[in-house]
């Protein structure tokens, strides 16, 4: 995890997690009020008992909530579980008639506690969206020792080069006509 996701992961998750546990002595009445909101966004949950939907949403919360204060869940991930979330509490947002302006977008009085949650959609944008940081290593040559056997054979190896090269430039003077002290080939 990056030291840059700790505080986005940290509020995030704490604020949901904390959600979350104060939904678990949820009276049925409260569990049918949060029921019909949801409802707004997604029918089906309407099909539930509301003490049931009650538990459900309960779990839900702490479960992302302690996703996001994990520290090996990778950030990706809990991002994407938080996006998942908070485009859910943004679609019942904006499904709902009585929480936006005429415009559908801009919140009422009654839309802003949950207008106000799209900072968590945010959040998850920038924990899927920020790239691994490729951390660029410099390359630094060190030079090996030679060990000094192999010095000593290069030595001589170099050493047997020049003596036959020297060799060799000593018969091809030999060789030329006309030097003095060597007789002329006719």
């Amino acid at each position: 995890m990056k030291l840059s996701h700790i505080p986005l992961r940290l509020t995030t998750g704490a604020y949901i997690l904390n959600s979350g546990l104060n939904k678990r002595n949820l009276d049925e009445e409260s569990a049918a009020g949060l029921q019909h909101l949801a409802g707004n966004a997604f029918p089906q949950v309407l099909d539930l008992e509301p003490a049931r939907f009650g538990k459900l949403l309960c779990a839900a919360e702490i479960s992302i909530g302690l996703t996001l204060l994990t520290p090996f869940v990778p950030s990706r991930l809990a991002g994407l579980v938080l996006g998942a979330f908070s485009g859910g509490m943004m679609r019942m947002y904006l499904k709902t008639p009585d929480f936006t302006e005429d415009d559908g977008v801009r919140p009422s009085a009654a839309g802003t506690p949950f207008a106000k949650d799209v900072w968590m959609l945010g959040i998850a944008a920038a924990l899927v969206l920020d790239t691994k940081s490729k951390t660029k290593t410099k390359t630094k040559v060190v030079k090996v020792p030679t060990p000094v056997k192999a010095t000593a054979a290069a030595a001589a190896v170099k050493a047997a080069k020049d003596i036959k090269e020297s060799k060799d430039a000593k018969s091809k003077k030999k060789d030329k006509p006309g030097e003095p002290g060597k007789p002329d080939k006719d």
